[in-house]
């Protein structure tokens, strides 16, 4: 176990070393902030004055080293724009965004599973295959249009939720979060449902072929020839071997919301880092962009990680595999 963590640490280590080297360049290659960041009324020497006092004067190279040497000591650069360490900017925006990606997720669990399980066990029952179908209306449905619907009905027409906006919060921790609050989970219902709906649907059809993969496997039978009550063979034998596919699916997915949920937090005013990340991109703000893709990485490579050693704990298969 310890062998396999290192390997694994040390592959999260490559990726997000070689991640900075294509990210940095991939976005050094397009576009000049100082185009948008200078105007038109500056001479030749404030310009070349700007342009050195942003570091753009150095050749790439330098730069990369710059930006590394910074990463290590936690400095990720300087945002042309807010004049403030980006990765600041980026923490303190942070916070909304996980807070929408998490509830998503909750979502799509307390809904896509139960109804998955359903479908799974009765699936010749007129009500799962209204669920099935509705699953692939879900993977269908733009999620811009969603949200403008779920605008125009819950809060233009009958006014039960906020259209806009994250509500009151409180602090936890030192960060303001807006579940803690009822205010805040009403602004969150709607954001947090648009995000889910492609979620639910995903978590229903993979619950659903999990338990129809499970259901003839010997253990299962056996189980049931033991006595066992239905529920304990549906919660603890099929269940839990559907849920090994899903948590790599759900692992995922957790990254993907957080790294995109730029379309939810605009259309919803909603002030995450997927906002902040939009806005820098238009205005060509290197460093927050850099530092935005790098806490993405890092999401993302965590996440794998979690989901690996979930893995191993979940399916007996895996540690007698890494054990030989």
């Amino acid at each position: 176990m310890t062998g396999w963590l290192i390997r694994r640490l040390a592959q999260a280590l490559l990726v997000v070393v070689l991640m900075t080297v294509i990210v940095f360049a991939g976005l050094h290659a397009i576009g000049n902030p100082v185009d948008i960041l200078i105007g038109d009324d500056m001479n030749q020497q404030e310009r070349l004055e700007a342009i050195a006092r942003l570091g753009l004067d150095q050749p790439l190279w330098r730069q990369y080293l710059a930006f590394v040497d910074g990463a290590l000591h936690g400095n990720l650069g300087k945002s042309f724009v807010f004049q403030e360490d980006a990765i600041r900017l980026i923490l303190r925006r942070l916070p909304a965004t996980l807070e929408l990606a998490v509830g998503a997720l909750v979502l799509a669990v307390v809904l896509g599973v139960p109804m998955g399980l359903f479908a799974g066990m009765k699936p010749d029952h007129p009500l799962s295959k209204a669920l099935m179908a509705g699953s692939i209306v879900g993977f269908s449905l733009p999620a811009f249009w969603v949200a403008l619907m779920l605008i125009m009905v819950f809060s233009v027409q009958l006014g039960w939720l906020p259209a806009s906006g994250r509500g009151e919060t409180r602090a936890l921790f030192g960060v303001q979060w807006s579940w803690l609050t009822l205010d805040g989970l009403e602004h969150l219902a709607l954001p947090a449902f648009n995000l889910a709906l492609f979620k639910i649907s995903l978590v229903l059809r993979l619950t659903r072929a999990g338990v129809r993969e499970v259901l003839p496997q010997d253990f299962v039978k056996f189980a049931r020839a033991k006595g066992l009550r239905n529920s304990r063979v549906v919660l603890v034998h099929v269940l839990r071997n559907t849920l090994i596919p899903l948590v790599t699916v759900l692992g995922l997915e957790l990254g993907a919301t957080i790294a995109y949920a730029v379309v939810t937090e605009s259309i919803f005013a909603w002030p995450g880092a997927g906002k902040l990340i939009l806005d820098s991109i238009n205005s060509l703000d290197r460093p927050v962009v850099v530092a935005y893709l790098m806490v993405v990485v890092v999401i993302f490579v965590t996440l794998n990680l979690a989901v690996d050693l979930l893995y191993k704990l979940l399916d007996p298969r895996v540690r007698l595999e890494g054990a030989r």
